[in-house]
């Protein structure tokens, strides 16, 4: 079992969440070092397309391909995300074993019930790992996940100590918002869009949710007008978009990035 702590974990409702909204930024700081981590909520065992079981084997090629040192499925229901004192402390268990500095979470809204409710449900999870007096070993065993990197009832027995990590930011790529900040992945585009792929469940040509997924020939065209669009916001060529609930603090005038005139 894996126990040294994350430097970043990003949170999503289903494999290949993390992918589309911010594999680049994970890529990117994998490749400076730093461990990073995926802790999808779901099975995705309610996809319009594929099974769990091929998501598991494709979601294990993207996570090489994004260099990224851990990563868990846990066991909520696919399409019934609910933010419940159970599913919070199956969260933070998992935030206290990894003990991730920073927390990518999904914006707060959103079409997807799963996926804003797994904002709220990772925000909450966050501040309940911190308490000191909160025994999450009393919490039952988390079954019934055959593709797990490791079995989180074991951590019933470890006493992990509290954590909170130092800071929440929000993946906000989909959502008609200004962001706080983009990260430029001009380097790590073509990874990303590799990543991304990884999924043919997905994103292949079928019958199945044909009226709702683009054609597979549309799909490089509309994630890299996005990412053009994010990363012209911040003079770059590629970028992914994030919001932080509270204001920056700048220690030097003259290092802040992106001219204004």
């Amino acid at each position: 079992m894996e126990s040294t702590a994350l430097d970043i974990l990003a949170l999503a409702a289903h494999r290949d969440d993390v992918e589309q909204t911010c594999g680049g930024t994970l890529l990117k700081m994998a490749e400076r070092g730093y461990r990073t981590g995926i802790l999808d909520l779901t099975q995705g065992e309610m996809g319009t397309r594929g099974t769990a079981e091929e998501r598991a084997l494709e979601s294990a090629e993207a996570t090489r391909i994004l260099k990224v040192s851990w990563r868990h499925a846990l066991d909520i229901p696919d399409g019934r995300v609910e933010n419940t004192w159970e599913n919070r402390l199956k969260v933070a268990r998992v935030l206290r074993h990894q003990r991730p500095r920073v927390v990518i979470l999904p914006y707060w809204q959103g079409r997807h019930p799963d996926h804003y409710t797994a904002s709220v449900l990772g925000y909450e999870a966050c501040f309940l790992a911190g308490l000191a007096k909160l025994d999450i070993s009393q919490t039952p065993p988390i079954v019934g996940s055959s593709v797990s990197f490791y079995d989180l009832g074991a951590l019933a027995h470890e006493g992990v100590a509290p954590h909170r990590p130092f800071k929440i930011v929000y993946a906000s790529l989909y959502q008609d918002v200004r962001p706080t900040f983009i990260v430029d992945i001009t380097d790590q585009f073509e990874a990303r869009m590799a990543s991304l792929m990884a999924y043919k469940s997905q994103f292949s040509d079928q019958q199945a949710g044909s009226g709702i997924f683009p054609a597979q020939a549309e799909i490089r065209a509309r994630v890299e007008s996005m990412a053009r669009f994010y990363g012209m916001m911040g003079g770059v060529t590629y970028g992914e978009p994030f919001v932080q609930k509270e204001v920056g603090l700048v220690d030097d005038l003259l290092a802040i990035p992106v001219k204004s005139i």
